[in-house]
């Protein structure tokens, strides 16, 4: 199967073959990444000009930390795009394995998570497109000249035409790339750990059902089936090993930087009065702790379900078998015990424990400036 056949990929894949982030090789790739690049570098410029104004500091830090993560993202995908695309292959081909097994709990398995992860693909670029589309309109309403996000070019002033309407039309433009290199890159995650996910439910059930009541099954055709389904497992803990590599860096610079920001951004909740940036603010936090738990609570997952395989080869049909078959369940129960992970600079593993740790750190962090503040 073809990667952009596979309907559990292919939401963001067909993305980034559009951009030729992978699949292809075209202009396109450098008409996004190279504006937003520079744009980027003119956010962080007004950073430093208006240092000491902790409101606008603030704000102009949020955007300018969220196309950072945008472009390095792209950078990395762009650069590893042998590796993203071979395993993306791997993926779409183990896809088309799993769906063609004849077992009704499997394919309402495999369908069940494939709704699941085109509709977080999809809702993912539409809350983006919205809120990004809110994130660009917003100055218009606020009587006076402004840009949606906060840059600055020595020697020119943003607000004197026709430079205002140049770079207000200018960054309305590259919003729709800027949230192409950021968002599909979420939905990978999702979509890539959603699938580990089939795969070890799909391996869970047939330990629980690797032998029937058919009376011609014989020892050895049992060592066969056991014997492929060690397999499925060393090719799942290859799988969760190759998304690891992939994202583990970019896992680091989210928990990083996104930690620091919302405490930030709690801060200046607390420090503001007008109910519209009351609300900008809330929208920011929002995405702030969507995007953060999304990667989180699937990792979460990966690592619980990994770990209840020893169970399912508990569970399963081993009472009256042969000893050679007892000892390969055993071994995969054994195996089972350490559990497959997803981490965060190849450190920490990315749990829901980890993600109430990140909650609580940046809570405590706000606490103490607003301390300070006051």
């Amino acid at each position: 199967m073809e990667v952009l056949d596979c309907p559990l990929l292919s939401v963001n894949v067909r993305v980034w073959r559009f951009w030729s982030f992978v699949l292809v090789h075209n202009w396109r790739r450098y008409i996004s990444i190279i504006p937003v690049t520079v744009l980027n570098v003119f956010m962080f410029a007004d950073l430093y000009r208006a240092w000491g104004n902790i409101e606008e500091v603030i704000i102009n830090a949020y955007f300018a930390v969220l196309y950072f993560n945008a472009v390095l993202r792209t950078l990395i995908l762009v650069y590893n795009r042998a590796r993203y695309e071979s395993f993306l292959a791997g993926a779409a081909s183990v896809y088309e394995e799993i769906r063609g097994l004849n077992d009704e709990v499997i394919a309402k398995l495999v369908s069940t998570y494939t709704r699941r992860a085109r509709f977080l693909s999809i809702s993912n670029l539409a809350l983006g497109a919205f809120i990004s589309g809110c994130f660009v309109v917003y100055p218009l309403f606020t009587g006076q000249r402004g840009l949606p996000y906060g840059m600055f070019i020595p020697g020119v002033n943003n607000f004197d035409s026709p430079q205002y309407e140049i770079f207000y039309i200018t960054q309305l433009v590259l919003t729709f790339p800027g949230c192409c290199m950021y968002i599909p890159y979420t939905s990978f995650f999702a979509s890539s750990t959603l699938f580990g996910l089939v795969q070890i439910k799909t391996l869970q059930h047939q330990l629980r059902n690797f032998r029937t009541e058919d009376l011609r099954e014989t020892s050895s055709l049992l060592n066969r089936k056991l014997q492929k389904l060690i397999e499925d497992h060393r090719r799942i803990i290859r799988y969760v090993q190759e998304l690891n590599d992939l994202v583990t860096y970019i896992c680091l610079i989210e928990f990083l930087s996104f930690g620091l920001m919302l405490c930030a951004l709690l801060f200046l909740l607390n420090i503001i009065s007008v109910m519209a940036q009351i609300v900008i603010v809330g929208a920011y936090i929002y995405m702030i702790l969507t995007q953060i738990f999304a990667f989180y609570w699937h990792s979460n997952e990966v690592r619980e379900e990994s770990m209840a395989i020893a169970e399912a080869a508990y569970s399963g049909p081993w009472l009256n078998v042969d000893n050679a078959i007892k000892k390969k369940l055993l071994l995969i129960t054994i195996r089972a015990q350490r559990p497959l992970e997803i981490t965060v600079g190849n450190v920490y593993p990315m749990t829901l424990e980890m993600f109430q740790s990140l909650l609580n750190a940046s809570y405590s962090y706000f606490t103490l400036l607003r301390r300070v503040y006051n």
